[in-house]
């Protein structure tokens, strides 16, 4: 089984960003000690951009031969249509997760223009957001 985590803007400051809301470890530390070393079997990668249309590419690159996507597209979840309608092109499925409850938050992240074409979307278990993506996979 092949899986991607792909992930928006500022996710790279994970740990360091507001840890109130994001806790205090790193993607990068949660990707390799959680769910690299507790799922072996699954061909698991991430990727990571800043910028927009990166991340389209990205999906439009992966959305026809992977079995699986898991996206936290961050604040982009909220503003791009571009971000959304690549997520509906694609073939393979996808997960919107997040790791905060955006309804608990500001009313503008209760807004998501990937949702209607996501297979699913989790949010509000911290970084176990990914981890419970992808046993929707498995």
């Amino acid at each position: 089984m092949k899986i991607i985590i792909i992930n928006g803007p500022n996710i790279n400051l994970l740990g360091k960003r507001e840890t109130s809301i994001y806790g205090n470890q790193s993607f990068e530390d949660y990707f390799n000690k959680e769910l690299q070393s507790k799922y072996p079997e699954i061909e698991l990668s991430h990727y990571q951009s800043n910028i927009e249309g990166e991340l389209i590419d990205k999906l439009q690159k992966v959305g026809y031969d992977y079995d699986g996507i898991i996206l936290n597209a961050a604040a982009y979840t909220h503003t791009s249509v571009g971000i959304g309608d690549v997520v509906k092109a694609i073939t393979t499925s996808v997960i919107e997760v997040h790791i905060s409850n955006t309804f608990s938050r500001e009313e503008f992240r209760h807004q998501s223009f990937i949702s209607p074409n996501a297979k699913g979307v989790i949010l509000g278990f911290g970084l176990q957001s990914y981890e419970l993506a992808l046993l929707s996979f498995i």
